[in-house]
């Protein structure tokens, strides 16, 4: 298979989660078949679900990989469960979410995968790291990262860590 870029979205809200995030971007580069290109800054938002947990850390990775996107998956739930994360209520607590948003330009529907992720559009904590990494990033069937951030406010979205160096 050929190499393919796609974009992973990282976040943790328990277990010190700038450790987990920050952990995560690095693990990602070791997963069979994937290599870590670039990582944003980490990102401190509220909870998207339910109001009763901990902020969250997010970040987003830019990987090449020559993995199908559901290996892909396999991978990335693999790397979430060597961080204990367990089976929870819908946007719960967890010490570690992977989320795979983007597999190079392809629009994948299937029983256990959807790309580009849905909601990506209206995400700020996915959109801002994406754009720190590339806003000229087109999402199939959205439009530009860049146009989506110029719609999308940063509200109560704050980055905690600085612009990590590409790992190239």
């Amino acid at each position: 298979m050929a190499e393919v870029t796609a974009y992973i979205g990282l976040g943790s809200n328990l277990d010190n989660p700038q450790q987990q995030v920050s952990l995560a971007v690095t693990e990602l580069g070791t997963l069979e078949g994937c290599s870590l290109c670039r990582a944003s800054s980490l990102y401190a938002s509220p909870p998207m679900g339910p109001a009763d947990q901990p902020d969250y850390v997010n970040a987003v990775a830019e990987v090449h990989t020559v993995l199908e996107a559901d290996l892909l998956l396999d991978q990335l739930q693999g790397l979430e469960a060597r961080h204990r994360r367990k089976p929870a209520r819908r946007w719960g607590p967890r010490t570690l979410d992977l989320d795979l948003l983007l597999y190079g330009d392809n629009v994948i529907e299937t029983s256990r995968l959807s790309v580009p992720h849905p909601g990506i559009a209206e995400r700020h904590f996915v959109l801002y790291p994406l754009a720190e990494i590339n806003s000229n990033l087109m999402i199939p069937g959205v439009g530009t990262v860049a146009a989506l951030v110029a719609e999308c406010p940063q509200d109560s979205l704050v980055k905690i860590e600085t612009h990590r160096q590409p790992v190239v």
